[in-house]
C-alpha cells in the first residue's frame, strides 16, 4: 500500500512539475476568499485517486478538490486521504515550498503516509510501527528539549480572517517563548519538516485532514508527539494541531492553555 501511495505521489507530482515551468498559463480559480485552486490541483488529485483506486477499487477517498468519494461510510476500512497540491498560494507564485499528501487511513488509524515534496525531491514516506523515512533514509525529530531553543513552524489564516486577533495573541505568546517562528506555507511539509528535525515545532488552527494525516504518522513514527491545542489526540477532524519533540509538545501545550479552550 505504500508503494503504491508513492507511485500515485509521483504521477501527481508529474503534472506539478510540468505546470510549474509554464505558471503564466495556469488557470486560477478562487473556491473563497484567498482560497485558490488551479487546473493543477484538479489534474493531479484525478492522477492520484486513478493509481490508488486502480490498485484498490473498494477503498473510498477523502481529497481535496472532489470530496468524499460515494462509498466514504462508516462501514468502509480503508480512506486515502489526500491533498494533491498543499500550499497551492505558494504554486501559483512561483514559491518552491509545496507538497503532495496522502495518508492511509484503516478503521479510524492512519497506517500510511507520503509527503513528496517535487522541487526537491524529497520523499517523505512512513507506515505505522515501521519508522519514518526520507528518501529511504531514517528519520527521526530532534533531540530539542527547551522550547526556548526550539524552531518553530505554523500557518497563518488567510481565509477566514475571524480569528485573525486570536492568532496575533498565540503570534505574540511563541515568539516570546520560542527561538524563532517560521510560517512556509505548506502544513503538510511543516510537519514532515518536523519529522525530519528540521523544525522542533508546528502548531495551526483550522487545518482539514489531508493538511494533518500524512504529516502527523510521519512525526509520531519519528519519535516526537502530535495532538490538539490540549495535548489530546482528536485533532484530525477539529484542525487544532500542535506538533514537536516529546518535552518541546509539553511546553506548547502549556504555553497555548489560554487558547485550547477557544472555539
Amino acid at each position: 500500500m505504500l508503494n503504491t501511495a508513492i507511485k500515485a505521489a509521483r504521477r501527481g507530482a508529474t503534472i506539478i512539475n510540468r505546470a510549474s515551468f509554464d505558471l503564466d498559463r495556469v488557470t486560477v480559480t478562487e473556491k473563497h476568499f484567498n482560497d485558490f485552486v488551479t487546473e493543477v490541483d484538479k489534474a493531479a488529485e484525478a492522477a492520484i485517486i486513478e493509481v490508488l483506486t486502480t490498485a484498490y477499487p473498494d477503498h473510498a477517498v477523502l481529497a481535496e478538490e472532489s470530496g468524499a468519494s460515494a462509498n466514504l461510510h462508516d462501514e468502509n476500512d480503508n480512506v486515502w486521504i489526500i491533498d494533491p497540491l498543499d500550499g497551492t498560494t505558494n504554486f501559483i507564485h512561483g514559491f518552491p515550498q509545496y507538497c503532495v499528501s496522502i495518508a492511509l487511513q484503516q478503521r479510524g488509524v492512519i497506517t500510511q503516509s507520503v509527503v513528496y515534496d517535487p522541487t526537491r525531491n524529497e520523499m517523505f514516506t512512513a507506515s505505522k510501527g515501521a519508522g519514518a523515512f526520507l528518501n529511504d533514509k531514517r528519520i527521526r525529530v530532534t533531540r530539542c528539549d527547551k522550547l526556548a531553543d526550539a524552531l518553530i513552524g505554523t500557518g497563518f489564516p488567510s481565509r477566514d480572517l475571524s480569528g485573525l486577533d486570536e492568532y496575533l495573541a498565540m503570534f505574540k505568546v511563541m515568539t516570546s517563548k520560542c527561538q524563532g517562528l517560521r510560517r512556509p506555507g505548506s502544513a503538510a511539509l511543516d510537519l514532515a519538516y518536523v519529522a525530519t528535525g528540521r523544525l522542533d515545532g508546528f502548531f495551526e488552527k483550522g487545518l482539514a485532514p489531508w493538511d494533518i494525516a500524512a504529516g502527523a504518522l510521519l512525526i509520531t513514527e519519528a519519535g516526537g508527539i502530535v495532538g490538539n491545542f490540549s495535548g489530546d489526540s482528536d485533532y484530525l477532524y477539529k484542525g487544532d494541531v500542535l506538533a514537536g519533540t516529546p518535552k518541546v509538545f509539553a511546553q506548547m501545550v502549556n504555553a497555548m492553555q489560554p487558547f485550547s479552550a477557544i472555539k
